[in-house]
């Protein structure tokens, strides 16, 4: 499950039910999938071929499905991301910095772990989101934040989409964030 810290507070929330309450009240969606269907020679895999991707995605097309048509997400697709993907730490660069999307961004969690660092509203400020398999969020349109691995460093993640385009960044400066660090 989904754990929260609030970095200006250093508040840690660890309870299910207080963690959805408490990304409910930031208009930010959560759910938990059961990845169990995945095969089981390709759980907490990592180094993935397409038709490894191929398999995992039709192994959760019943979640993926259902997320999609009550949400309207028209495309998906499978990242996987472990020290051993060409140039991890360029790439991790990339997503590390704060934007917002003209849409909705949502993972879930195939095997790893992943954290978005989204910012609060009101005086909440920016807090971490440490997601673990099977949890699944969707972060708004316009809300800054970012995405990065924990300290596992690899993941296996769906990504929905509303735009058939994919994922398109917009940065977000905000020098609340620095201070938040």
């Amino acid at each position: 499950m989904a754990t929260i810290k609030v970095r200006n507070s250093g508040t840690e929330i660890t309870d299910e039910t207080a963690v959805r309450d408490f990304l409910s009240a930031q208009e930010i969606y959560y759910e938990h999938w059961d990845v169990s269907t995945i095969p089981a020679h390709l759980q907490d895999r990592f180094d993935l071929s397409d038709g490894d991707k191929e398999t995992i995605l039709s192994s959760l097309a019943p979640m993926i499905d259902r997320l999609a048509s009550s949400r309207g997400y028209v495309k998906w697709d499978l990242i996987a991301l472990s020290a051993s993907t060409p140039g991890i730490d360029e790439l991790l660069k990339k997503f590390e910095q704060v934007h917002t999307h003209t849409e909705d961004e949502v993972r879930a969690i195939a095997a790893g772990s992943g954290t978005f660092i989204i910012k609060g509203q009101g005086d909440t400020g920016y807090f971490d989101v440490r997601l673990a398999k099977g949890d699944v969020i969707s972060v708004p349109e316009y809300n800054p934040h970012f995405f990065t691995l924990t300290e596992e460093r690899q993941v296996v993640a769906v990504r929905l989409f509303v735009d058939p385009a994919g994922w398109v960044a917009h940065p977000f400066a905000d020098p609340s964030f620095a201070a938040a660090l």
